[in-house]
């Protein structure tokens, strides 16, 4: 921080973040990610095991899940972070 009061909005936010509909759609897409992915980690042991695949299933689920938030979170921040660069004000 540069103690520029120029770089802040009114209330104290740097004036380049993106909105909060934005942050909310991104958590709302890893959310959603991992619901997905923890689905098709499921159908894949699901469909690939026979006899008591139970822990199988779980395990399944979980890395499918967390495979899914993470790729999704990464992607997430990459573009709220070039939303951000795109709304900052030229320096001058």
């Amino acid at each position: 921080m540069t103690g520029d009061d120029d770089d802040l909005d009114t209330g104290g936010v740097p004036a380049g973040l993106p909105s909060r509909g934005a942050y909310l759609l991104a958590f709302g897409s890893v959310v959603l990610a991992g619901l997905f992915g923890g689905i098709i980690g499921y159908g894949l042991i699901d469909v690939g095991c026979t006899g008591n695949c139970n822990t199988s299933k779980v395990v399944g689920t979980l890395a499918g899940a967390l495979t899914g938030a993470i790729g999704v979170g990464i992607v997430a921040v990459l573009v709220l972070r070039a939303m951000a660069e795109w709304k900052r004000r030229p320096r001058g």
